[in-house]
Protein backbone atom coordinates (compact mmCIF):
# COMPACT_ATOMS: atom_id res chain seq x y z
CA UNK A 1 0.00 0.00 0.00
CA UNK A 2 1.25 3.04 -0.91
CA UNK A 3 2.47 6.15 1.29
CA UNK A 4 -0.07 9.29 1.79
CA UNK A 5 2.42 11.99 0.29
CA UNK A 6 2.78 15.19 2.50
CA UNK A 7 3.83 18.88 2.03
CA UNK A 8 4.37 20.90 5.04
CA UNK A 9 4.04 24.97 4.19
CA UNK A 10 4.90 26.97 7.21
CA UNK A 11 7.24 29.64 8.22
CA UNK A 12 8.41 28.50 11.61
CA UNK A 13 11.32 26.24 10.85
CA UNK A 14 10.55 25.01 14.65
CA UNK A 15 7.19 24.25 13.15
CA UNK A 16 8.09 22.44 10.06
CA UNK A 17 10.99 20.01 11.86
CA UNK A 18 8.12 19.19 14.96
CA UNK A 19 5.37 18.42 12.05
CA UNK A 20 8.17 16.10 9.71
CA UNK A 21 8.99 14.32 12.43
CA UNK A 22 5.16 13.47 13.77
CA UNK A 23 3.98 12.54 10.39
CA UNK A 24 7.54 10.64 9.05
CA UNK A 25 6.99 8.72 12.37
CA UNK A 26 3.91 7.25 10.59
CA UNK A 27 4.63 3.62 8.21
CA UNK A 28 1.43 5.11 6.31
CA UNK A 29 2.91 8.56 5.99
CA UNK A 30 5.75 10.33 3.73
CA UNK A 31 6.69 14.23 4.42
CA UNK A 32 7.35 15.24 0.67
CA UNK A 33 8.96 18.62 1.77
CA UNK A 34 8.92 21.16 3.99
CA UNK A 35 9.27 25.15 2.76
CA UNK A 36 8.67 28.24 4.37
CA UNK A 37 6.07 29.88 2.35
CA UNK A 38 4.39 28.85 -1.45
CA UNK A 39 6.69 30.17 -3.43
CA UNK A 40 9.53 27.81 -1.44
CA UNK A 41 7.00 25.51 -1.78
CA UNK A 42 6.84 25.35 -5.60
CA UNK A 43 10.23 23.44 -5.83
CA UNK A 44 8.35 20.67 -4.34
CA UNK A 45 5.36 20.77 -6.23
CA UNK A 46 7.14 20.66 -9.84
CA UNK A 47 9.22 17.16 -8.22
CA UNK A 48 5.81 15.40 -6.90
CA UNK A 49 2.69 16.82 -6.30
CA UNK A 50 1.55 15.86 -2.63
CA UNK A 51 -1.44 14.02 -1.82
CA UNK A 52 -2.37 16.32 1.27
CA UNK A 53 -0.67 19.83 1.59
CA UNK A 54 -0.37 21.31 5.93
CA UNK A 55 -0.71 25.52 5.32
CA UNK A 56 0.37 27.89 7.32
CA UNK A 57 -1.79 30.70 6.93
CA UNK A 58 0.63 34.03 7.84
CA UNK A 59 3.18 33.89 5.91
CA UNK A 60 5.36 36.99 4.73
CA UNK A 61 5.68 36.44 0.66
CA UNK A 62 2.51 35.09 0.26
CA UNK A 63 -0.93 34.12 2.64
CA UNK A 64 -1.81 30.89 3.33
CA UNK A 65 -5.20 31.71 1.65
CA UNK A 66 -4.25 33.44 -1.42
CA UNK A 67 -2.11 30.31 -2.38
CA UNK A 68 -5.50 27.78 -1.36
CA UNK A 69 -7.76 30.09 -3.88
CA UNK A 70 -5.10 29.50 -6.82
CA UNK A 71 -4.93 25.82 -5.72
CA UNK A 72 -8.28 25.29 -5.72
CA UNK A 73 -8.07 26.70 -9.41
CA UNK A 74 -6.07 25.10 -11.11
CA UNK A 75 -5.49 21.83 -9.19
CA UNK A 76 -7.83 20.70 -5.85
CA UNK A 77 -5.67 19.29 -3.75
CA UNK A 78 -6.66 18.70 0.09
CA UNK A 79 -5.76 20.88 2.34
CA UNK A 80 -5.16 21.05 6.31
CA UNK A 81 -4.93 24.56 7.57
CA UNK A 82 -2.86 25.03 10.88
CA UNK A 83 -4.03 28.41 11.93
CA UNK A 84 -3.71 30.49 15.54
CA UNK A 85 -6.13 30.90 18.27
CA UNK A 86 -6.90 34.68 17.68
CA UNK A 87 -9.98 36.04 16.24
CA UNK A 88 -8.17 37.29 13.45
CA UNK A 89 -6.66 33.75 12.46
CA UNK A 90 -10.39 32.40 13.29
CA UNK A 91 -12.04 34.18 10.32
CA UNK A 92 -8.78 33.89 7.72
CA UNK A 93 -9.14 30.03 8.92
CA UNK A 94 -13.25 30.61 8.01
CA UNK A 95 -12.61 32.02 4.74
CA UNK A 96 -9.92 28.97 4.12
CA UNK A 97 -12.58 26.25 5.16
CA UNK A 98 -15.32 27.96 2.72
CA UNK A 99 -12.66 27.91 -0.61
CA UNK A 100 -12.07 24.57 -0.11
CA UNK A 101 -9.80 23.79 2.85
CA UNK A 102 -10.61 20.50 4.47
CA UNK A 103 -9.87 20.64 8.47
CA UNK A 104 -8.27 23.13 10.72
CA UNK A 105 -5.80 22.02 13.59
CA UNK A 106 -4.79 24.53 16.12
CA UNK A 107 -1.64 26.24 16.00
CA UNK A 108 1.01 25.69 19.65
CA UNK A 109 2.63 29.05 20.50
CA UNK A 110 3.90 27.41 23.41
CA UNK A 111 4.96 23.31 24.77
CA UNK A 112 5.02 21.96 21.29
CA UNK A 113 6.42 18.62 23.04
CA UNK A 114 3.16 18.51 24.74
CA UNK A 115 0.93 19.96 22.29
CA UNK A 116 1.89 16.99 19.96
CA UNK A 117 1.94 14.09 22.39
CA UNK A 118 -1.56 15.39 23.23
CA UNK A 119 -3.16 16.55 19.40
CA UNK A 120 -0.26 14.37 17.40
CA UNK A 121 -2.52 10.79 16.67
CA UNK A 122 -6.12 13.36 16.01
CA UNK A 123 -3.44 15.12 13.83
CA UNK A 124 -2.41 12.22 11.78
CA UNK A 125 -6.03 10.29 11.99
CA UNK A 126 -6.85 14.06 9.89
CA UNK A 127 -4.06 13.97 7.63
CA UNK A 128 -5.48 10.56 6.71
CA UNK A 129 -9.03 11.27 6.09
CA UNK A 130 -7.68 14.52 4.14
CA UNK A 131 -5.95 12.41 1.19
CA UNK A 132 -9.84 10.29 1.23
CA UNK A 133 -11.96 12.51 1.40
CA UNK A 134 -14.65 14.09 -1.45
CA UNK A 135 -13.40 17.85 -2.27
CA UNK A 136 -16.30 20.06 -2.22
CA UNK A 137 -17.83 20.62 -5.61
CA UNK A 138 -18.30 24.04 -5.64
CA UNK A 139 -14.82 23.93 -5.27
CA UNK A 140 -13.23 21.03 -7.07
CA UNK A 141 -15.64 21.02 -10.16
CA UNK A 142 -15.16 25.37 -11.08
CA UNK A 143 -13.66 25.51 -14.62
CA UNK A 144 -9.93 26.23 -14.78
CA UNK A 145 -10.13 30.16 -14.12
CA UNK A 146 -13.52 30.74 -12.80
CA UNK A 147 -14.60 31.25 -9.43
CA UNK A 148 -16.76 29.10 -7.33
CA UNK A 149 -20.15 29.04 -7.25
CA UNK A 150 -20.52 33.04 -5.23
CA UNK A 151 -21.44 33.01 -1.19
CA UNK A 152 -25.63 34.03 -0.92
CA UNK A 153 -25.78 38.04 -0.16
CA UNK A 154 -27.59 39.06 2.88
CA UNK A 155 -30.92 39.40 2.22
CA UNK A 156 -33.75 42.01 4.87
CA UNK A 157 -34.10 41.14 7.93
CA UNK A 158 -38.00 40.18 8.45
CA UNK A 159 -40.00 43.23 10.50
CA UNK A 160 -41.80 42.97 13.45
CA UNK A 161 -42.39 40.43 16.32
CA UNK A 162 -41.66 37.01 15.49
CA UNK A 163 -44.01 34.41 16.87
CA UNK A 164 -42.51 31.25 19.28
CA UNK A 165 -41.61 28.06 17.29
CA UNK A 166 -43.16 24.40 17.75
CA UNK A 167 -40.91 23.01 15.13
CA UNK A 168 -37.43 23.56 15.87
CA UNK A 169 -34.46 21.86 13.58
CA UNK A 170 -31.14 20.70 14.87
CA UNK A 171 -27.94 20.16 13.05
CA UNK A 172 -24.62 18.53 13.85
CA UNK A 173 -21.46 18.47 11.76
CA UNK A 174 -17.98 18.03 11.61
CA UNK A 175 -15.16 18.25 9.01
CA UNK A 176 -16.18 19.83 5.84
CA UNK A 177 -19.28 21.16 7.69
CA UNK A 178 -18.76 25.55 7.11
CA UNK A 179 -19.39 24.75 3.90
CA UNK A 180 -21.98 22.56 4.28
CA UNK A 181 -23.45 24.99 6.70
CA UNK A 182 -23.08 28.16 4.21
CA UNK A 183 -24.82 26.18 1.36
CA UNK A 184 -27.60 25.20 3.73
CA UNK A 185 -28.57 28.34 4.93
CA UNK A 186 -27.63 30.23 1.56
CA UNK A 187 -30.96 28.09 0.74
CA UNK A 188 -33.20 29.03 3.39
CA UNK A 189 -35.72 32.52 3.49
CA UNK A 190 -35.62 34.69 6.21
CA UNK A 191 -38.78 33.25 7.77
CA UNK A 192 -38.40 29.40 8.67
CA UNK A 193 -38.10 27.26 11.81
CA UNK A 194 -34.76 28.08 13.98
CA UNK A 195 -32.36 26.04 14.12
CA UNK A 196 -29.40 24.97 16.82
CA UNK A 197 -26.45 24.01 14.71
CA UNK A 198 -23.15 22.02 16.28
CA UNK A 199 -19.99 22.65 14.63
CA UNK A 200 -16.86 20.80 16.18
CA UNK A 201 -14.50 23.93 16.46
CA UNK A 202 -12.68 25.87 19.16
CA UNK A 203 -14.27 28.79 20.36
CA UNK A 204 -12.72 31.64 18.52
CA UNK A 205 -14.32 29.89 15.22
CA UNK A 206 -17.50 29.33 16.42
CA UNK A 207 -17.74 33.25 17.03
CA UNK A 208 -16.03 33.78 13.62
CA UNK A 209 -18.81 31.56 12.34
CA UNK A 210 -21.78 32.96 13.75
CA UNK A 211 -20.73 36.47 11.95
CA UNK A 212 -19.50 35.40 8.94
CA UNK A 213 -22.61 33.82 8.54
CA UNK A 214 -24.92 36.14 10.17
CA UNK A 215 -23.31 38.38 6.84
CA UNK A 216 -24.27 35.74 4.17
CA UNK A 217 -27.80 34.76 4.92
CA UNK A 218 -30.98 35.87 5.12
CA UNK A 219 -31.46 34.35 8.82
CA UNK A 220 -30.19 36.41 12.11
CA UNK A 221 -26.89 33.94 13.23
CA UNK A 222 -25.39 34.00 16.93
CA UNK A 223 -23.21 32.02 19.09
CA UNK A 224 -25.30 31.24 21.71
CA UNK A 225 -26.11 32.09 24.95
CA UNK A 226 -27.78 30.10 27.95
CA UNK A 227 -31.46 31.12 27.80
CA UNK A 228 -31.40 31.91 24.29
CA UNK A 229 -35.35 31.13 22.77
CA UNK A 230 -35.07 29.30 19.37
CA UNK A 231 -37.16 31.72 17.19
CA UNK A 232 -38.50 31.13 13.59
CA UNK A 233 -35.67 32.90 11.38
CA UNK A 234 -33.04 32.67 14.28
CA UNK A 235 -29.93 30.24 14.10
CA UNK A 236 -27.85 29.85 17.61
CA UNK A 237 -24.28 28.13 17.15
CA UNK A 238 -22.89 26.02 20.06
CA UNK A 239 -20.12 28.02 21.00
CA UNK A 240 -16.68 26.26 20.88
CA UNK A 241 -16.31 24.12 24.29
CA UNK A 242 -19.49 24.42 25.56
CA UNK A 243 -22.27 21.87 24.75
CA UNK A 244 -25.95 23.01 23.71
CA UNK A 245 -28.81 21.64 24.98
CA UNK A 246 -32.41 21.94 24.26
CA UNK A 247 -34.97 22.64 26.78
CA UNK A 248 -38.72 22.81 26.31
CA UNK A 249 -40.37 26.59 27.36
CA UNK A 250 -43.99 26.06 27.08
CA UNK A 251 -44.83 25.45 23.68
CA UNK A 252 -41.34 26.50 22.66
CA UNK A 253 -37.54 25.86 23.76
CA UNK A 254 -34.66 26.93 24.83
CA UNK A 255 -30.89 26.35 25.00
CA UNK A 256 -28.75 25.73 27.92
CA UNK A 257 -24.73 25.70 28.14
CA UNK A 258 -22.38 22.92 29.95
CA UNK A 259 -19.22 22.54 30.47
CA UNK A 260 -19.73 19.03 31.45
CA UNK A 261 -16.98 16.68 29.56
CA UNK A 262 -16.67 16.13 26.34
CA UNK A 263 -18.47 13.39 24.67
CA UNK A 264 -16.84 11.19 21.37
CA UNK A 265 -14.28 13.49 22.44
CA UNK A 266 -16.06 17.06 21.58
CA UNK A 267 -17.57 19.37 23.44
CA UNK A 268 -19.96 20.44 22.14
CA UNK A 269 -21.22 17.45 21.36
CA UNK A 270 -23.72 16.75 18.82
CA UNK A 271 -25.28 13.56 20.41
CA UNK A 272 -25.21 15.77 23.39
CA UNK A 273 -27.71 17.88 21.26
CA UNK A 274 -29.53 15.56 20.15
CA UNK A 275 -30.25 13.25 22.90
CA UNK A 276 -31.14 16.63 24.62
CA UNK A 277 -33.77 17.43 22.51
CA UNK A 278 -35.13 13.76 22.56
CA UNK A 279 -35.23 14.10 25.84
CA UNK A 280 -37.84 16.98 26.15
CA UNK A 281 -40.17 14.94 23.51
CA UNK A 282 -38.73 14.65 20.33
CA UNK A 283 -41.63 13.82 18.17
CA UNK A 284 -42.80 15.13 14.71
CA UNK A 285 -41.76 18.96 15.48
CA UNK A 286 -38.40 18.17 14.88
CA UNK A 287 -35.91 18.21 11.93
CA UNK A 288 -32.48 16.42 12.65
CA UNK A 289 -29.92 16.55 10.36
CA UNK A 290 -26.32 14.76 10.26
CA UNK A 291 -23.83 16.57 7.87
CA UNK A 292 -20.32 15.46 6.82
CA UNK A 293 -17.98 15.14 9.50
CA UNK A 294 -14.68 12.45 10.69
CA UNK A 295 -15.98 10.12 13.54
CA UNK A 296 -19.78 8.91 14.86
CA UNK A 297 -20.19 11.56 17.11
CA UNK A 298 -24.38 12.29 16.71
CA UNK A 299 -25.15 8.84 15.73
CA UNK A 300 -27.21 7.77 18.59
CA UNK A 301 -28.68 11.16 19.19
CA UNK A 302 -30.15 10.68 16.01
CA UNK A 303 -31.30 7.68 16.38
CA UNK A 304 -32.71 8.62 20.07
CA UNK A 305 -34.45 11.71 18.14
CA UNK A 306 -36.03 8.73 15.20
CA UNK A 307 -37.37 6.19 18.18
CA UNK A 308 -39.46 9.80 19.65
CA UNK A 309 -41.01 10.05 16.11
CA UNK A 310 -38.73 13.28 14.53
CA UNK A 311 -37.74 13.52 11.62
CA UNK A 312 -34.07 12.47 10.88
CA UNK A 313 -31.77 13.08 7.57
CA UNK A 314 -28.47 12.45 6.82
CA UNK A 315 -25.93 13.67 3.97
CA UNK A 316 -25.03 11.50 1.54
CA UNK A 317 -21.56 10.02 0.21
CA UNK A 318 -21.10 12.20 -2.78
CA UNK A 319 -22.00 15.62 -1.40
CA UNK A 320 -20.17 14.74 1.94
CA UNK A 321 -16.65 16.00 2.59
CA UNK A 322 -15.77 13.31 4.88
CA UNK A 323 -19.05 10.79 5.14
CA UNK A 324 -17.90 9.50 8.40
CA UNK A 325 -20.52 10.79 10.61
CA UNK A 326 -23.56 10.54 8.34
CA UNK A 327 -22.25 6.93 7.69
CA UNK A 328 -22.67 6.28 11.35
CA UNK A 329 -26.16 7.76 11.60
CA UNK A 330 -27.90 5.30 8.48
CA UNK A 331 -25.88 1.80 10.03
CA UNK A 332 -26.86 2.47 13.17
CA UNK A 333 -30.87 2.98 11.81
CA UNK A 334 -31.19 6.84 12.87
CA UNK A 335 -31.78 8.21 9.31
CA UNK A 336 -35.17 8.24 8.27
CA UNK A 337 -33.95 9.51 4.50
CA UNK A 338 -30.78 9.85 2.90
CA UNK A 339 -30.40 13.23 1.07
CA UNK A 340 -27.70 15.17 -1.10
CA UNK A 341 -26.77 18.54 0.35
CA UNK A 342 -28.38 20.25 -2.52
CA UNK A 343 -31.85 19.15 -1.21
CA UNK A 344 -31.62 19.50 2.45
CA UNK A 345 -32.90 23.20 2.05
CA UNK A 346 -35.90 22.24 -0.03
CA UNK A 347 -36.46 19.80 3.00
CA UNK A 348 -35.90 22.25 5.77
CA UNK A 349 -38.64 24.40 4.20
CA UNK A 350 -41.24 21.03 2.99
CA UNK A 351 -40.71 20.09 6.69
CA UNK A 352 -41.86 24.40 7.56
CA UNK A 353 -44.97 24.26 5.14
CA UNK A 354 -46.12 20.23 6.10
CA UNK A 355 -44.21 19.09 9.05
CA UNK A 356 -42.98 16.08 7.25
CA UNK A 357 -39.52 15.69 4.06
CA UNK A 358 -39.25 13.43 1.25
CA UNK A 359 -37.06 10.72 1.76
CA UNK A 360 -35.08 8.42 -0.62
CA UNK A 361 -34.16 4.99 -0.83
CA UNK A 362 -30.27 3.52 -1.01
CA UNK A 363 -30.69 4.08 -5.31
CA UNK A 364 -31.72 7.48 -5.16
CA UNK A 365 -34.81 7.47 -6.02
CA UNK A 366 -37.44 9.83 -4.33
CA UNK A 367 -40.64 8.57 -2.36
CA UNK A 368 -42.87 10.04 -0.25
Amino acid sequence: MSKIGVLIIDDSALLRRAFGRLLGADPGLEVLGAAADPIFAERYLARQWPDVIVLDLEMPRMDGLTFLKRLMRDRPTPVVICSSLTQTGARATLEALANGAFATVAKPHSGLQEFFQRQGPELVATIKAAAQANLPSSVAVAPRGQAPRPLPRRLPAATGPRPGAERIVLIGTSTGGVQAIERLLGDLPAQCPPLAIVQHMPAYFTKALAERLDHLCAMEVDEAQSGDQLLPGRVLIAPGDRHLLIQRSGRNYRVRLEDSPPVNRHRPSVDVLFHSAARVGGGANMLALLLTGMGADGAAGLLALRRTGAHTLAQDEASSVVFGMPRAGIEKGGAEAVLPLERMGAAVMGFARMGRVATVDRRGGETD
